[in-house]
């Protein structure tokens, strides 16, 4: 089995009182979550919460029992299920608990396996591609700027300056049914993903992420780390997650170690 590496973190930043990030990170299975929630009264952090256990189990579960095709039809499809499940599961807990009523949170799912990545996600929660030098943004934010970007009505750098930067158009559970984008991906040796809230990216540019992983790359503990602390320097208007990954082509689950998983939670 080809090995590949992780780091994560997350941080209340500056501002806010309580995190409402939730990451989750399972190497065996090659999985690892990102989610923010929104919502008063400790909502948010019980939306996301729900987010990435949900997704987490499903996925660990699903896989511990089922051996890949090879074409990435199974992995397509449990990312893709893991995300409805975690969207009715907010749904639920919100109608069956009044003071949780409207909560929601964001998610970005990355599942690796042999050489492809399953990429899904719900709002702006982003994932990065660090490829020979160059960061390219992989996913596309459901957020209303992000709309106006597509159709050509505002520039990338005045979406980042505008005060509606933050309005997403989708979540998981505000609805009891969501869209999520899920796509596949091919992975390349040394490769490097970034999954991170808006706490990250809103107040680092693009430009300043790929100059980190540039100088820092090779060790993803002190990039991620160098990541949060420069965001909370610059103010640290929000919570912030980071996930970091570093590939290995060739990477093949084991049936076995993932039941152990399993086992535990």
């Amino acid at each position: 089995m080809s090995e590949f590496l992780i780091s994560g973190l997350t941080d209340a930043g500056r501002m806010r009182e309580q995190n409402e990030d939730n990451i989750a990170m399972a190497p065996e299975a090659g999985l690892v979550v990102v989610a923010d929630g929104m919502g008063g009264h400790r909502a948010g952090e019980v939306a996301s919460r729900l987010a990435v256990d949900t997704i987490r189990r499903h996925i660990v579960d699903t896989l511990a029992e089922t051996e890949t095709d090879g074409n990435g039809s199974i992995e397509v499809a449990v990312v893709r299920d893991a995300i409805l499940r975690a969207n009715r599961a907010i749904f639920e807990c919100a109608r069956e608990n009044p003071e949780y009523a409207g909560m929601g949170s964001t998610v970005v799912v990355a599942l690796f396996y042999g050489d492809k990545l399953c990429v899904g996600h719900v709002g702006d929660s982003r994932l990065y591609r660090f490829r020979d030098t160059i960061l390219e943004q992989v996913t596309e934010d459901h957020s209303v700027v992000q709309e106006l970007i597509s159709r050509g009505l505002v520039t990338a750098e005045e979406a980042r300056q505008s005060i509606s930067k933050n309005l997403v158009t989708r979540a998981l559970g505000i609805d009891p049914d969501v869209e999520a984008d899920v796509a596949e991906h091919d992975v390349y040796d040394d490769d490097v993903y970034l999954l991170c809230s808006d706490g990250l990216n809103d107040v680092l540019a693009d430009g300043d992420l790929e100059m980190m992983l540039t100088e820092l790359g090779r060790n993803l503990e002190s990039t991620a780390r160098q990541m949060v602390d420069t965001a909370n320097a610059r103010g640290g208007p929000d919570n912030i997650s980071v996930i970091l990954v570093r590939t290995r082509r060739g990477f093949v689950r084991n049936p076995e170690t993932l039941r152990k998983l399993r086992d535990q939670d």
